[in-house]
């Protein structure tokens, strides 16, 4: 079904100043990039610039398949979502080119990743060094949300 055979069930497109909000307020979501036969999926923390790119620190080791697969594809998908209940929810899904970014800019940048969420191993990690900095280009975006008891539901349920 398309979202718009949805709505009649609740579910509504969201504004883009609605998903730069959105994104605004989270921090956290889920990268997709493509391999030869299924995507590869990698939950990432991010950094917003109000509308043009996400950006992502990679954490480094001796070799880094998350980095590897990003260099080859040059693009990716990236899902943010929030879930309070079953007729409370959103989601926002992002397509973008995504690359590298030299050291020599992440000056420019580190203020937008600070408030990024990083568990703890992560945040230790870094400090040790081998990390990579990436701006995720957002080309399109759309987002979808619930925000309560789907038309009709209420009527069903209630004595």
């Amino acid at each position: 079904m398309t979202i718009d055979q949805l709505a009649e069930y609740g579910l509504e497109q969201m504004a883009d100043e609605e998903i730069r909000a959105f994104l605004a307020d989270h921090s956290t979501g889920v990268l997709g990039l493509p391999t030869a036969d299924i995507p590869y999926l990698v939950p990432l923390s991010y950094g917003f610039d109000d509308g043009a790119a996400l950006y992502f620190t990679y954490l480094l080791g001796e070799s880094s398949r998350k980095a590897d697969l990003t260099e080859q594809a040059g693009r990716g998908r990236f899902l943010v979502y929030d879930i309070e209940t079953a007729f409370e929810w959103q989601s926002v899904m992002l397509d973008g080119d995504i690359s590298r970014v030299p050291e020599a800019e992440w000056d420019d940048i580190t203020a937008l990743t600070q408030n990024a969420w990083r568990p703890n191993t992560l945040q230790t990690a870094t400090t040790s060094g081998g990390v990579a900095l990436y701006e995720f280009e957002i080309t399109d975006l759309a987002g979808i949300r619930q925000t309560g008891l789907a038309p009709g539901f209420r009527e069903n349920i209630e004595p």
